[in-house]
């Protein structure tokens, strides 16, 4: 079972229910943790892995052999990302626009380009307590986090239960990480902001044919809406932790608020259970 934990904005409390959901079934369940927000890791600060293996993320960019290159422009024609360019003697490459979609080496006639690798992060595992723990770190001033997405979800074992900590927003990076999850929880928080980015994650996840449900973090603060909209659109919330000033504090100092608060496992047990009961109904009303 892959469950992908996703937020319309950061900061909500997105990392804080991933590693707990984590740390709370690990002693029962075969867990691993796939910290995909790659621009800015951190569930390794609260998890604490042993690291034991790393390896480089590269992509492939165009190499142009101008002596056999006629500068006919057929490649600068065909990239959509403009990270090409034929002048009148010379060809120009952009590395950091290239996407590796191959259409330049693909469709030159003159079978003048060649594509290599280029490094734009890497990746780690590691274990912490019985936890499997893989996340990637794109490297600073890199724009494309996909490839090093993809790579970490490579290590995704079919047995047991993956859980991943998708980047914030609804962009490409998102998209890439929920996408093959069986369930994307989705965490909010009670505001207008919380709420107008909630709206955006549900239209993504929908649109790639993903069942939710809601956590609702930080509840006594802000308007009902959040509820109101939720129940209009028949999305179970699964889980409601309050604005609490001890949760502030544990997690500021990098405690996982289940070693933190202890009691709080029972509850992301629950949490576990109510998410295979949705993927459980689905299923049901699937094979109707």
């Amino acid at each position: 079972m892959i469950i992908s934990v996703a937020s319309g904005k950061g900061g909500t409390g997105k990392t804080l229910v991933a590693t707990s959901l984590a740390l709370s079934l690990k002693d029962t369940e075969s867990v691993q943790l796939l910290d995909c927000d790659v621009e800015e890791p951190n569930d390794h600060v609260f998890v604490k892995p042993v690291i034991t293996g790393s390896e480089p993320v590269h992509m492939l960019v165009p190499t142009v052999a101008e002596d056999k290159c006629t500068y006919c422009g057929k490649c600068a024609e065909v990239c959509a990302y403009k990270a090409i360019a034929v002048i009148t003697d010379h060809v120009l490459t952009f590395p950091e626009l290239c996407h590796s979609c191959g259409a330049c080496s693909y469709l030159c006639p003159e079978k003048a380009i060649t594509e290599e690798g280029r490094e734009i992060g890497i990746l780690e595992l590691g274990q912490s307590d019985g936890l499997s723990f893989i996340h990637g770190i794109l490297n600073v001033g890199e724009a494309m986090a996909p490839p090093v997405i993809r790579k970490v979800k490579e290590h995704a074992r079919n047995d047991g239960t993956v859980i991943i900590d998708v980047p914030p927003g609804t962009s490409c990076p998102v998209v890439e990480a929920i996408k093959g999850s069986d369930f994307c929880l989705l965490v909010t928080e009670p505001t207008p902001f919380g709420l107008n980015d909630l709206v955006l994650a549900v239209e993504t996840v929908r649109e790639l044919g993903i069942p939710c449900g809601v956590v609702l973090n930080r509840a006594g603060v802000g308007d009902t809406k959040t509820e109101e909209y939720c129940a209009k659109e028949n999305i179970p919330i699964l889980l409601t932790i309050p604005l609490d000033m001890e949760i502030a504090r544990l997690y500021s100092r990098g405690v996982p608020l289940v070693k933190g608060l202890p009691q709080w496992k029972e509850s992301f047990l629950g949490l576990f259970d109510r998410v295979k009961e949705q993927i459980n109904g689905r299923n049901r009303n699937t094979e109707r």
